[in-house]
Formats: structure tokens, C-alpha cells, sequence
């Protein structure tokens, strides 16, 4: 599972992710820079530190090299909270007080994610209910219950009936 990335390769990461692209080091940097005094070389061993950790694959472009994102920001989320959630002692008692963390909104995009889960992931899908058999009449009346009749060939499953 992955540890939670550090502040700095986050920084990076985010904009791996938001540009959706191959990166240079010299982008970043460009970028990290409105925001606070970075050197070259600190970004550069980000970088490298987050190749050799499987964030990001790069290529070798002319004397430099374009990284690119190996996983989403959304698979990254998702496997911390996976991680955070199977440690647990009690997972059920941990689900409960996230979804009590969450604001409306979150619960509503949780809502549209089931939904679209159960869409996808037959098992979770629910079987559709058989339809109750009807009582036979006698039952009904008190008397004692008549053999079931035997279903027909195309609910058992043959299309053509026993022996054809």
C-alpha cells in the first residue's frame, strides 16, 4: 500500500496529475517557484525519488527527462483510504464515523459512487427476487397441500423440454 506522499512530493505530484502530460523538471520548477524559493536540484531529486518509488515513469528527452504519472490522484486517495480503513480494528465503526465527517456534498458524490459501483461489479448487483408461488387452493382452505407441480423445462433451465 502507499505511504501518504510528503509535503514537497505532493506539491510535485499535483502537478504531474494536473497537467495530465510528460513533465520536465525545469516545468516544475517554473511552477514551484511562484510559490516559494526552490532550487533546481531539490526538484530534480523529487522527482528521481518519486521514479524510484513508482509515482512517475520518465523518458529520456534530448539531456533531460519527461515524467509522467503512473497512477491518478483519485487511485492515490483511494488507496490511503483503503489503507486507513483496513487497519482498523473495527472497519464498520470506522466507515461510520468518516461518513459523519462528511459534508453534504461528500455524501452525495459517495451516494453517485455506489450507484456507479453497482453498475459496474455484478456482485453487487441485487439478484432480481423471484416472484412468490401462489398458494395452492387447498392450503388456503385447510386442507392438506397438493404435490407441487414439477416447473416447466424453460425455468429449469432447457429450452426443449426433458428429453428432446
Amino acid at each position: 500500500m502507499p505511504r501518504q506522499l510528503g509535503e514537497l512530493e505532493d506539491a510535485v505530484m499535483t502537478r504531474v496529475w494536473q497537467w495530465n502530460r510528460p513533465v520536465t523538471v525545469r516545468e516544475v520548477l517554473e511552477d514551484l517557484q511562484k510559490e516559494r524559493s526552490i532550487a533546481y536540484t531539490t526538484v530534480m531529486t523529487v522527482m528521481d525519488n518519486l521514479h524510484q518509488k513508482g509515482w512517475v515513469r520518465r523518458e529520456v528527452e534530448g539531456r533531460a527527462y519527461r515524467y509522467t504519472a503512473v497512477s491518478t490522484r483519485a487511485a492515490y486517495s483511494a488507496a490511503l483510504m483503503n489503507e486507513a480503513w483496513s487497519t482498523s480494528d473495527n472497519p464498520a465503526a470506522a466507515l461510520v464515523a468518516f461518513f459523519g465527517m462528511m459534508s453534504a456534498e461528500q455524501r452525495e458524490a459517495l451516494e453517485d459512487a455506489m450507484r456507479v459501483v453497482q453498475r459496474t461489479d455484478p456482485v453487487t448487483e441485487p439478484a432480481a427476487e423471484p416472484e412468490p408461488a401462489p398458494e395452492p387452493a387447498g392450503e388456503a382452505a385447510g386442507e392438506p397441500a397438493a404435490e407441487p407441480a414439477a416447473p416447466p423445462a424453460e425455468a429449469a433451465g432447457d429450452p426443449e423440454g426433458p428429453g428432446r
